[in-house]
């Protein structure tokens, strides 16, 4: 499987449209990213489903995940859109499943659907959705995943369990993608997440930085394909770079200081690669070794200025594909 990028466009959530202030531009700003992605040849683009910001919870623009999913697939033509991923606790997953059949078909079938347990707490309670104990939540994943894909393969679904339930569901159409939408599963728990991958996912992300985690999980995930008869190598293995790209001879800490505001330099560093073309291709090359296949990146203030974006893709990318 040859590698693939992928990139993050700016939504919102993490701050990165609060330069903006009419709430069409910003929406306009991020069709402008998306737009540039798919001509600068990444194979997709990527939104989180979340509805208040990070670091802390703002009154600040933070858009729908499937809503925005749904007008990108218009705004584009080629590019791929996936969502980091669909929180099982804010959506029915049997109309979760509906939704996305829809959107792979007006997409022409460019979607990747994500999802998982979630996480966010606050959110989960300012919205009215409660907050349940892990285990609650996990288990109603591992229940919701079934259903979606019972609901893209079958004519009527039926799944009777402790979380969820469908009852001869009916959903037409299931998509245009054969066998079905590929489903990407978040989260690394290796007893619940990485087994369901094995059994029905197409996809899994490993994570940023730590190259022994991702190395672990990875072998996890190995396993679990092995003790389930699963083709290991048909599965998609990604891994999110944050990423910095410096010219040559740049000073790190000043080429940085506009985007990491008022974060130290070392607190930015941590969180992202501050690197040259050269430098960062290694980072990738890592990865690659390991097993990743497919790397999905994200650059600060994308939204305000698309060259990092572009630097990317046409001087690390093409090393890979």
């Amino acid at each position: 499987m040859n590698t693939r990028f992928g990139t993050f466009v700016p939504q919102g959530w993490r701050m990165d449209l609060v330069e903006i202030d009419d709430p069409i531009e910003q929406y306009e700003a991020m069709t402008r990213v998306a737009l540039a992605a798919e001509q600068a040849g990444y194979d997709s683009i990527w939104v989180f489903d979340h509805f208040h910001t990070v670091p802390t919870p703002e009154i600040e623009t933070c858009f729908e995940a499937w809503t925005i999913t749904a007008a990108l697939a218009r705004d584009t033509s080629r590019i791929n859109i996936g969502q980091m991923v669909t929180c099982n606790g804010y959506r029915n997953p049997a109309l979760l499943a509906k939704i996305a059949s829809t959107v792979d078909v007006l997409s022409h079938g460019r979607l990747y659907c994500g999802l998982g347990a979630g996480w966010y707490e606050h959110e989960w309670l300012a919205y009215g959705y409660g907050f349940p104990e892990l285990r609650d939540r996990m288990r109603a994943f591992r229940e919701a995943c079934e259903i979606v894909i019972k609901m893209w393969t079958v004519e009527k679904a039926t799944f009777a369990g402790e979380y969820h339930s469908v009852d001869g569901a009916i959903n037409e159409p299931k998509g245009v993608q054969k066998p079905h939408i590929p489903l990407w599963l978040g989260g690394g728990g290796e007893r619940v997440t990485l087994r369901l991958v094995a059994k029905l996912g197409n996809a899994s992300n490993f994570g940023g930085k730590d190259l022994d985690e991702i190395e672990h999980k990875l072998g996890v995930l190995r396993s679990h394909c092995h003790d389930l008869g699963r083709d290991y190598d048909s599965l998609i293995r990604s891994s999110n770079m944050n990423i910095f790209l410096l010219e040559e001879g740049d000073d790190p800490e000043a080429a940085t200081a506009k985007a990491r505001g008022k974060n130290s330099y070392e607190s930015f560093a941590r969180d992202n690669f501050v690197a040259t073309a050269d430098e960062i291709a290694v980072h990738v090359q890592k990865r690659l070794d390991l097993g990743i296949n497919y790397v999905i990146t994200s650059f600060p203030r994308v939204a305000y200025d698309h060259t990092m974006m572009q630097r990317f893709a046409a001087e690390v990318m093409p090393r890979f594909l």
